[in-house]
């Protein structure tokens, strides 16, 4: 019982910490910073202590982004904790999310494996 009610605390956790940080970002820097920048998702260790946060970005370099973050991380942290009610706000770590790119990629291959599969049916 103990395990699933502190996985359920770590899932809500993560997702509040999700949507303060996308508020955060999209009220604090602008487009020319972080380009249109989505949280897509929040790992938490099971401690508390670090997070994991993952983001796609469209309409600039993803590499310079996660740069740009990664060096205000402590100030989102700062602002964090303000925010949220518990006891330990974790350090923060932003990834970009490359499983919407991989995704994508994917999806260009069937679609190409599927036209040439025609091609030959006819």
């Amino acid at each position: 019982m103990k395990n699933n009610s502190t996985s359920n605390r770590n899932i809500r956790i993560a997702k509040q910490i999700q949507k303060d940080l996308s508020e955060i970002i999209r009220k604090t820097y602008s487009l020319n910073q972080v380009g249109v920048c989505t949280i897509s998702r929040v790992e938490l260790s099971v401690d508390y202590a670090h997070a994991k946060v993952y983001f796609t970005v469209f309409g600039l370099d993803h590499f310079e982004v996660e740069c740009f973050l990664n060096k205000k991380s402590g100030w989102l942290h700062s602002c964090l904790y303000k925010i949220l009610k518990i006891h330990t706000v974790p350090n923060i770590q932003f990834l970009y999310d490359s499983q919407f790119y991989e995704t994508d990629k994917l999806l260009d291959l069937i679609k190409q494996a599927n036209s040439s599969d025609n091609q030959f049916i006819n």
